[in-house]
C-alpha cells in the first residue's frame, strides 16, 4: 500500500472556546488548510514548530518520543488543535518536533473522527459510510 495523504484544516482551539465566549470574531480564529500524511503508526497529530508558531499553538508539556527509526528525542506537546476533515473534527494536543515539514494524522484523531484508510483507493473513508459513530463501552 502506498501512502494516504488528507487534506485537513487545523484551527487554534483556544481561539475556538474565545469565539464560543465572545470575546473574538469568528474570523478571528487561527487556523491553516494543509495536506497531512495518514499515519497509522503516529499515535495523534505531530506537526513542526513553525506550523505550531503559525497557529500560536503554546506548548504545554515536553515528552521524550521513540521516533519511526527507534531514536529517541524531546517533543513539545501544545495547547489543543482541532482537526477538521470533511463534516468531521477532532480535538488533540499536537505533538511537535522542531524540523518537522510533513504534517503526520495519527490513530487517535482518526478513532475520534470515525475514519479508517481503504487501502484500494488510498484514501480515509468512514468506517460506517457517512454517519460517524462512537463506541463507548
Amino acid at each position: 500500500m502506498g501512502s494516504v495523504f488528507a487534506e485537513i484544516t487545523l484551527k487554534n482551539g483556544g481561539d475556538l472556546t474565545l469565539v464560543r465566549k465572545g470575546h473574538i470574531k469568528e474570523q478571528n480564529i487561527r487556523s491553516v488548510s494543509i495536506t497531512a500524511l495518514v499515519d497509522t503508526g503516529a499515535t495523534t497529530l505531530v506537526i513542526g514548530e513553525e506550523l505550531r508558531k503559525q497557529l500560536g499553538l503554546d506548548v504545554v508539556d515536553t515528552y521524550t518520543v521513540t521516533l519511526a527509526g527507534g531514536t529517541e528525542a524531546p517533543c513539545n506537546v501544545t495547547e489543543p488543535v482541532q482537526i477538521c476533515w470533511e463534516n468531521r473534527t477532532s480535538s488533540v494536543r499536537a505533538w511537535v518536533l522542531p524540523d518537522e515539514e510533513q504534517v503526520l494524522l495519527g490513530v487517535i484523531p482518526l478513532e475520534e473522527m470515525d475514519l479508517i484508510v481503504d487501502p484500494v483507493k488510498q484514501s480515509l473513508v468512514g468506517a460506517h459510510g457517512d454517519k460517524v459513530m462512537g463506541l463507548i463501552k
